[in-house]
């Protein structure tokens, strides 16, 4: 069966706010939450996540086609609007549903960004394929 766009709007909603809710409990800050879609200048699906002080975007993706290089070119241009220090991927683990136990997906500059505090050329205007 294949998913009418309203449903997939509703399942990429309810993952997202599973993603939010798992990741404010977890760090225990409750300034985490979903982030409501702002068209061109999108800061990404999840607000409030810090990293070594700065924020970090969180692009969310629950669907069964995989396109990582689209998405994470998204991650970053959201990143470089919200002057987040990384922008990354969590994506749906299909049959998996815990929200721990999902995907992430970034860039070897992305996580040297995440180890040092500092962006490491995650710009969408420096992304080539």
């Amino acid at each position: 069966m294949t998913r009418s766009r309203r449903s997939a709007r509703q399942a990429g909603s309810a993952f997202e706010r599973k993603i939010a809710d798992y990741f404010a409990h977890s760090l225990n800050d409750d300034r985490i939450d979903r982030r409501p879609k702002t068209g061109a200048r999108d800061r990404g699906d999840i607000g409030g996540v810090r990293i070594h002080g700065q924020r970090a975007v969180i692009e969310c993706k629950d669907t069964a086609r995989t396109n990582l290089s689209v998405w994470i070119k998204e991650a970053h241009v959201e990143a470089n609007n919200d002057d987040a220090l990384v922008g990354f991927v969590i994506h749906k683990r299909h049959g998996v549903s815990g929200p721990g136990h999902q995907w992430v997906t970034m860039t070897v500059d992305d996580l040297l960004a995440l180890i040092t505090g500092q962006r490491h050329g995650h710009c969408a205007e420096d992304f080539t394929e």
